[in-house]
């Protein structure tokens, strides 16, 4: 009786805690789960392995949670093996989940399996009432897709009448309901299925990830957050690791469980991991997976690939030499030997911080779903110091909200214009969307913008670029708009010139167009007085910006607290401006204090019918070294 008493008293505070929302595990604001692979889990039937490579793992990081894949490649790991290898975890104290990877062959372009043959879906559907049986809670990994076109796939693609889009869109939608989810609930109805999301977001609904419905019925989402090296096949930029985490939760509110990182570029440096895994948090992801086990266990600390120049500067936030340092852990001294040790050391870190920051805010950008054009450019801008916020639906009682082309998909668009612009509202269009709308743009503003480019490299008053680059031409009508920043090669005393940010009024509010360059990577290009003038134009829900050089993020939240990232590899200066009169800034991690710098040495500019009241600002000074965050708040 005593026993049962007690029993039902940790169980009372367990649930206590768990409806207050906190977090019972080894860090305080976060989880830290890692995943191992089926045939990593099928190896672990050797008890050698299996104590061996959880000692390097647990003695470098601490986990709260791991998921066990049963099948990856045609491949599914033994019950008996599978059972095993989940007591061992279970009796190590961690939490333990299932997994699936429903490829055939990833060497072979990462084949999937095939859903018009049925006994595939057969297949797929027998795993997924395997691991049902197993675990009440299992993820899927990336390949919930289908990447084929062979002659059974074309055949049903053709009965459909439908694009390959329309197509894989409605198969998978339908093949996660009734393949994965109902039957894994038959089988064990607690089950709670996951899928995760990869990285690759603006391609989904090419290969049949379905946003706007598999949401609705899996139990929660995932997402892939691996940035990686931008040179790599995907070039994708720093910022992601945070700015995708934020489209899910805005496409799912509630049920995005965590992010999910790889070693991928590891090999840029130490610090190209840590920011992975530090951005993936700063979107307040109550959980993070460390992919995968074996990397935490195999991946040696190499000082050549791993660390860089400007770690001698001393003042970095990523401190590699802190980080392979000998430390104590359970009173035995410990060497570090893998990449576990950077992953333990960026989250504790990390984790003193996100508790402090409020809920992520930002500029609104509307990509509809299953929309394309101007892939991933948010994620350029995010690195320009635009706070990005992405929804798949219209956001009403905006200040400001930022269209790429993709919003072309809404052929509603321009309506939503309207009501925004009469609402007295700004709209940005970029000019891929520009060229995709112009005819019905025209109704707003008459603007042009076709086949016709320009090499620029002169600024005027804003400065002048390193390098020339190429800029789409846009056209309009004298004294209708008006160029707010312009370009020509030269500019000051050339023959020509192009509006970089250009803008209109209709009826109480304004409309702008910014230029994006033909290679979005030019967007880092243009200079600093460029940038300063697009980041104070477009902050006006967010409430801050700052002037400085490109390749630094800001990340806004709604309680009076930022954090700026320089993912340069030099040190930069930066002037913070808050839109209203503040006394001081901290540093969220120090409580150092900040004064703010003497209103006479900030610059006035022009029309402040766009650019707000600057009597009313506050600026304050500050350096981050390379690689390098800072939390404030105000």
């Amino acid at each position: 009786m005593v026993i049962n008493c007690f029993r039902k008293t940790l169980l009372a505070i367990g649930g206590l805690i768990a409806s207050l929302g906190i977090h019972a595990g080894n860090y305080q604001h976060f989880k830290v789960s890692t995943y191992i692979r089926a045939q990593d889990v099928a190896r672990m039937d050797d008890n050698k392995f299996l104590q061996d490579t959880w000692l390097t793992v647990s003695s470098q990081v601490d986990l709260d949670k791991i998921y066990l894949e049963t099948h990856r490649d045609a491949f599914t790991v033994p019950e008996k093996t599978m059972r095993k290898v989940k007591n061992f975890f279970i009796d190590k104290g961690l939490e333990v989940g299932g997994g699936i990877t429903y490829t055939r062959s990833e060497p072979t372009d990462f084949e999937t399996y095939s859903y018009a043959r049925d006994n595939e879906r057969q297949q797929v559907q027998q795993v997924a009432e395997y691991t049902a049986s197993l675990f009440d809670d299992f993820i899927l990994d990336d390949f919930f897709f289908i990447d084929l076109k062979n002659d059974d796939e074309i055949a049903a693609k053709e009965r459909s009448g439908k694009s390959w889009s329309e197509y894989r869109l409605r198969l998978m939608a339908d093949a996660g309901r009734d393949l994965v989810v109902n039957p894994a609930k038959k089988v064990n109805p607690r089950v709670k299925v996951i899928i995760k999301y990869p990285n690759w977001y603006d391609h989904f609904h090419g290969l049949g990830f379905n946003l706007e419905e598999e949401p609705t019925y899996f139990d929660g989402i995932w997402t892939g957050t691996e940035t990686r090296d931008p040179a790599s096949a995907q070039h994708l930029q720093n910022y992601l690791s945070y700015n995708v985490v934020r489209y899910f939760d805005n496409i799912a509110p509630g049920k995005n469980g965590g992010g999910w990182v790889d070693a991928g570029g590891i090999n840029m440096s130490m610090d190209r991991y840590a920011e992975q895994l530090h951005l993936t948090m700063l979107s307040k992801t109550p959980e993070i997976i460390l992919w995968n086990y074996m990397q935490l266990a195999e991946v040696k600390i190499n000082p050549q690939m791993m660390r860089r120049s400007w770690q001698d500067d001393g003042g970095n936030s990523f401190r590699y030499d802190e980080m392979v340092a000998p430390f104590t852990n359970d009173g035995k001294t410990i060497t570090p030997t893998t990449m576990a040790r950077f992953a333990s050391v960026t989250l504790r870190q990390t984790d003193k911080l996100v508790g402090q920051l409020g809920n992520p805010i930002g500029l609104a950008s509307y990509k509809p779903y299953h929309s394309s054009g101007e892939d991933f450019l948010q994620n350029y801008l995010g690195m320009i110091g635009l706070p990005m916020d992405m929804y798949p639906q219209w956001q009403n009682g905006r200040k400001q909200i930022l269209l790429t082309q993709q919003a072309a998909n809404d052929p509603q668009v321009v309506e939503h214009i309207k009501e925004q612009l009469r609402k007295g509202g700004d709209v940005i269009v970029t000019t891929g969307l520009l060229k995709a709308i112009k005819n019905q743009l025209a109704d707003i503003c008459e603007l042009y913008c076709g086949d016709l480019k320009a090499i620029v490299n002169d600024f005027g008053w804003a400065g002048k670029s390193t390098r020339e680059f190429i800029i789409p031409q846009v056209k309009y009508f004298t004294n209708d708009a008006w160029e707010v920043i312009s370009a020509g090669r030269p500019l000051n005393g050339g023959v020509s010139g192009y509006p970089i940010l250009l803008r209109d009024t209709y009826s109480k509010g304004m409309l702008f167009v910014l230029t994006i360059p033909d290679d979005f990577g030019n967007l880092y290009d243009y200079p600093t007085g460029v940038l300063n003038v697009i980041r104070r134009v477009m902050s006006k829900d967010a409430g801050i910006y700052f002037e400085g050089p490109a390749k630094v993020a800001l990340f806004p939240y709604d309680n009076r607290t930022m954090v700026l990232e320089n993912f340069n590899d030099q040190p930069v200066t930066l002037r913070v401006f808050i839109n209203t009169k503040v006394n001081t800034l901290r540093n969220l991690l120090t409580g150092q204090q900040l004064k703010p710098v003497d209103s006479s040495s900030i610059r006035r500019m022009g029309n402040t019918r766009f650019l707000g009241n600057q009597d009313q600002q506050s600026a304050f000074d500050l350096q981050l070294a390379a690689h390098s965050y800072i939390g404030l708040g105000y």
